[in-house]
């Protein structure tokens, strides 16, 4: 478990025991003591097992795929594949790929519905660049409606495992992961996907991974 869950449910714990004191009221109390436990399960944090294999990427957070979409990134083709977390997913984001963090740059912006494919440039979210297998992969944490609270733990020049832990982003969010073409697809739209444990994509490299990102054009994926 995450530790905001415990002081987010032991805050609860307090308020309950208040307004039993002042009101004598079993009902009253119970309404903040079911948000706590509501806390302890949100901020829930279970174990996943790793893929390994040279290539893969990983998706770094559970959710649903709603986008899979060739992009240029600074003049290179790659693909972007985009998971939707609702507020009963966890929460917990992950690294893609086994790698080093070249940059992490936080980007402030607006709070709309994460599922746009405008809250990839608009919102507010968190960019990752990523080298290691071979490659560069983009990784953001994008702030949706509901989360306003984006938490990324490494800094630059860490060295990261596939499926490390880095943060997570409180309540609804996305996440995008932005990878060199070309790639064996492992994910439809739709498909539910684990952060850490399930695969994303195989990227062959056979060039130059892009640069550090600057800002992407996207098109449809095909």
């Amino acid at each position: 478990m995450v530790r905001d869950g415990i002081y987010y449910a032991v805050g609860m714990a307090v308020v309950a025991a208040a307004i039993g004191w002042l009101t004598h009221s079993f009902f009253l109390s119970a309404l903040p003591l079911l948000l706590g436990a509501f806390f302890l399960w949100f901020f829930r944090d279970p174990e996943r097992t790793i893929p390994t294999g040279d290539g893969l990427i990983v998706s770094p957070a559970d959710g649903k795929v709603t986008e899979v979409a060739a992009t240029m990134l600074n003049g290179a083709p790659c693909t972007r594949i985009s998971i939707f977390l609702n507020v009963f997913d966890v929460h917990v984001n992950r690294s893609p790929i086994s790698g080093v963090i070249k940059s992490a740059v936080y980007k402030k912006g607006q709070f709309g519905n994460a599922m746009a494919p405008s809250s990839a440039n608009d919102n507010e979210q968190n960019i990752v660049t990523l080298e290691g297998d071979g490659m560069t992969v983009v990784f953001k944490q994008i702030a949706g409606l509901l989360a306003r609270r984006i938490v990324f733990n490494p800094k630059p020049g860490a060295k990261l495992a596939r499926g490390q832990r880095v943060g997570m982003i409180k309540f609804g969010s996305r996440t995008d992961v932005i990878f060199p073409q070309p790639a064996e697809i492992s994910v439809n739209l739709g498909d539910r996907v684990k952060g850490g444990s399930s695969i994303l994509a195989k990227v062959t490299p056979s060039r130059k991974s892009p640069p550090s990102p600057k800002r992407e054009n996207t098109g449809a994926f095909r």
